[in-house]
């Protein structure tokens, strides 16, 4: 229709979109097309304009795909390469929707690895997997090419902005992942409207064996009194309102399942702030549940240029240490953005993995340490990238001092006498 310059082009697409929004997959994927206008006047002002220019953009598109496979492997990364692309250009707004591929490797590389003995290598299967900002989906879509197309059961996201809820829908269908294998909500993860995670019966309750996530940094909410006795929050306390970090590490923490994986992404401040964050944090460390700290370079996101971490949490771990791994120095620089080469991400999943210790990079650090420094994360207080000061040996410098002082003296006599003979008054 679009290479004839059909007249009908643009309400057969409008046809189209409402059939698989209402009629398709029983309407699993309702509202999918929701912010797809193709009555906007930037197509054109009448019908005829928006639907010739509709037929020259589908067109060029088709032009340039004959040329490639038509596959879901290469369709869902050409969509993501797309997302990608957008989200360089997009800046701040980048950080509602897209999380850096090298980054998604990192968590997935790790929330993929067996969760009481991750020496032993990947997981077989996980039964399934959540992500809670979900985004535009790719770090779902990264645990899942780690695992293989049958390596989960089932993924489940959960995204608040409709847009960026459409997007990552739209994304796992063109990975070919099959609308009987994942579920994105739209909804608010901090008031937890998502009725499939409120189910009071503890023989329904969904837990998941990986959870992974990148929530909005230091997002500003408004706890009620009533969330003081949320099962979420109810043993630990409310995060501040000002820095809902801890609000969304305790939602995740909440429905992981014994025997899981969590990976979670926040800014360095919940490792050290003080108040409330603090007893979340000393409750969490107490009870065996942080596994590792890792520090990332700056400049690696979109959205922003302050360097994050990853906090890896547990409910049941074999270590009793925190591994802290320090890769904040481990990075490829560029002008606008740095970037982890391949090299740094498997360094830190292996570090990770064999539980290494290096100097300047990696150290278990036991509990006892960490109380002693009253439950502080800080990365820099257990593994510091600080170069050791070159030791000054003093007898050397002062032997090397009077060796110069003699030499000025000879020199200086040698001077005089040449001024001497030119009639010239000497050096004091």
């Amino acid at each position: 229709m679009a290479r004839t310059q059909d007249g009908d082009l643009l309400r057969t697409l409008q046809k189209g979109f409402n059939y698989i929004e209402n009629e398709s997959f029983a309407s699993t994927f309702h509202g999918l097309f929701s912010e797809i206008n193709l009555d906007s006047e930037k197509l054109g002002k009448r019908y005829t304009e928006r639907n010739a220019k509709l037929c020259t953009i589908i067109t060029k598109i088709a032009e340039g795909l004959a040329d490639f496979s038509t596959d879901s492997d290469t369709l869902g990364d050409a969509y993501e390469y797309l997302i990608g692309q957008f989200a360089a250009g997009s800046g701040k707004k980048a950080g509602e929707f897209y999380t850096p591929q090298e980054i998604s490797s990192i968590l997935s590389g790790i929330v993929a690895l067996d969760s009481q003995d991750p020496r032993t290598g990947l997981k077989k299967h996980l039964k399934s997997v959540l992500d809670f900002a979900c985004g535009s989906g790719s770090l779902l879509l990264n645990v899942r090419k780690r695992l293989g197309a049958y390596g989960i059961g089932k993924i489940y996201g959960q995204e608040k902005n409709i847009p960026t809820y459409n997007l990552a829908r739209m994304n796992l269908l063109l990975h070919g992942v099959k609308d009987s294998e994942f579920e994105i909500f739209h909804g608010d993860t901090l008031t937890n409207d998502w009725e499939m995670l409120r189910e009071a019966n503890p023989a329904k309750k969904p837990y998941f064996d990986a959870v992974v996530a990148n929530p909005p940094f230091s997002y500003r909410w408004q706890p009620t009194e009533a969330m003081g006795d949320d099962v979420r929050f109810k043993n630990y306390g409310l995060a501040p309102k000002s820095a809902a970090d801890f609000a969304f590490l305790l939602h995740g923490f909440h429905y992981l399942s014994q025997e899981g994986t969590m990976a979670i992404i926040l800014p360095h401040g919940v490792l050290f702030r003080g108040g409330a964050e603090a007893r979340i944090r000393r409750k969490l460390l107490v009870d065996g549940n942080i596994d590792t700290v890792i520090g990332l370079p700056a400049k690696l996101f979109y959205s922003t240029g302050i360097p994050v971490c990853i906090l890896m949490l547990k409910k049941c771990k074999m270590s009793d240490d925190v591994l802290f791994i320090n890769a904040s120095e481990h990075f490829k620089k560029n002008k606008r953005q740095n970037h982890l080469l391949p090299e740094h991400i498997n360094k830190i999943i292996d570090t990770y993995q064999f539980r290494k210790e290096e100097k300047r990079y990696s150290r278990r650090v036991s509990m006892e340490e960490i109380a002693k420094n009253d439950y502080n994360l800080n990365i820099s207080r257990y593994v510091s990238t600080a170069l050791p000061e070159e030791k000054i040996d003093l007898a050397v410098v002062n032997t090397n001092l009077v060796d110069l002082e003699k030499k000025i003296e000879e020199s200086t006599k040698r001077h005089n006498e040449y001024l001497k003979e030119l009639g010239q008054s000497p050096l004091p």
